[in-house]
């Protein structure tokens, strides 16, 4: 997958750019089978898609934002259909869910990630299972294989964030997922400088489908944020492999810093649900979650004393990022102290000479 990421999404026409350059249109001469951009895109968009695609296993659909992509599913769903949630997820999808319920869209349910038995048997009886590849910010790791398993038998449709894991760590659609969804904000696009998200699946009916709610809503992606995302992706590999090896060391270190309460990372032999990290995932990412000793005033202090980690939202980028979970609407069920870490490339002495820093100050103000 490294040299698809390289090799894809290119126009090999002789006299062709070698990479597929901004295309700002909105509408082409008619007679082509471009008419207008909304509904037949643009070789920016399918050159995102292409790549994308052959990731994940299936058919790509590119959107304006990951949540674009997530409401582009749940717009499938008929009126009164039933869903389960994740506990601990994506505060964005709750936002939406709860819309949809508010105006008696459908019906929702919320399970513990590790309730593997409570998943298998919702399949039985809801319409869409939707699930992260690790619980946003908690990092759980569902037992995928399982619960795909008996959603394939039992008919429910289930739907996947693969974001965190990326399509290099876990690809969703071969454990039998009917779709999953990568924010390109994140890790595709890896800059910081970019919204955007894409939908896979296999079968062609979803795809359709997807593609025509992208079209009646008008979450089309812009001609220069998949230019931009598709140049990121040509270097996803590399980052995630430095990331997630600074990564693991920092988790490390964070599990015995006498300023951390407790720390969550896949990769940790302590984490709950390091067995099924270490059974579904070809690596175990770049997010750590922890909780630092004290309240949430102590947290903002770490957050606050850091010079090279920047204090800011999302993850998936070069850069590292931190930021206090509690703080953020929709997020107050967390712990106080919690802080999401996503680590980026930088040198990990640095890195790590950066939050020891901050942490016994903090612990010191304390």
């Amino acid at each position: 997958m490294e040299s698809w990421l390289v090799a894809a999404g290119r126009d090999r026409r002789a006299g062709a750019p070698l990479n597929v350059p901004p295309w700002p249109a909105s509408n082409f001469i008619l007679g082509e089978r471009r008419t207008y951009a909304r509904g037949d895109g643009t070789p920016g968009w399918e050159a995102l898609e292409e790549i994308v695609g052959g990731l994940e296993g299936g058919t790509s659909v590119a959107f304006a934002s990951g949540m674009a992509a997530i409401a582009a599913i749940f717009e499938q769903l008929p009126a009164g259909s039933s869903v389960v949630l994740p506990e601990d997820g994506y505060q964005g999808v709750g936002g939406l869910v709860q819309a949809g319920v508010r105006h008696g869209r459908w019906t929702v349910r919320h399970l513990a990630v590790t309730d593997t038995a409570g998943w298998v048997e919702a399949c039985g009886t809801a319409d869409l299972i939707w699930l992260e590849s690790m619980s946003n910010p908690l990092l759980a790791v569902p037992d995928l294989d399982v619960i795909c398993a008996a959603a394939r038998k039992r008919g429910a449709i289930l739907g996947v964030d693969n974001t965190f894991a990326t399509p290099l760590n876990q690809r969703p659609l071969a454990l039998g997922a009917d779709v999953a969804v990568q924010s390109v904000t994140k890790f595709i696009g890896g800059h910081s400088d970019l919204l955007g998200g894409v939908a896979t699946a296999r079968e062609p009916g979803v795809v359709a489908g997807l593609r025509r709610a992208r079209e009646l809503a008008g979450a089309t992606p812009g001609t220069l944020e998949t230019f931009l995302a598709v140049r990121g992706a040509r270097t996803l590999a590399l980052r995630l492999e430095r990331a997630q090896r600074n990564a693991m060391t920092l988790a490390e270190r964070l599990a015995s810093h006498p300023s951390v309460a407790l720390t969550r990372y896949p990769g940790l032999k302590t984490h709950p649900t390091h067995a099924a990290a270490r059974r579904l995932l070809q690596g175990f990412g770049t997010i750590i979650s922890f909780d630092v000793r004290g309240d949430a005033r102590a947290a903002d202090a770490v957050c606050a004393g850091l010079r090279l980690i920047q204090h800011a939202t999302s993850l998936g980028a070069v850069e590292s990022t931190i930021e206090r979970r509690a703080g953020v609407a929709g997020q107050q069920h967390l712990p106080p102290s919690l802080l999401r870490l996503s680590v980026g490339i930088e040198a990990l002495e640095d890195l790590w000479a950066d939050l020891d820093r901050a942490l016994r100050a903090a612990g010191t103000r304390g």
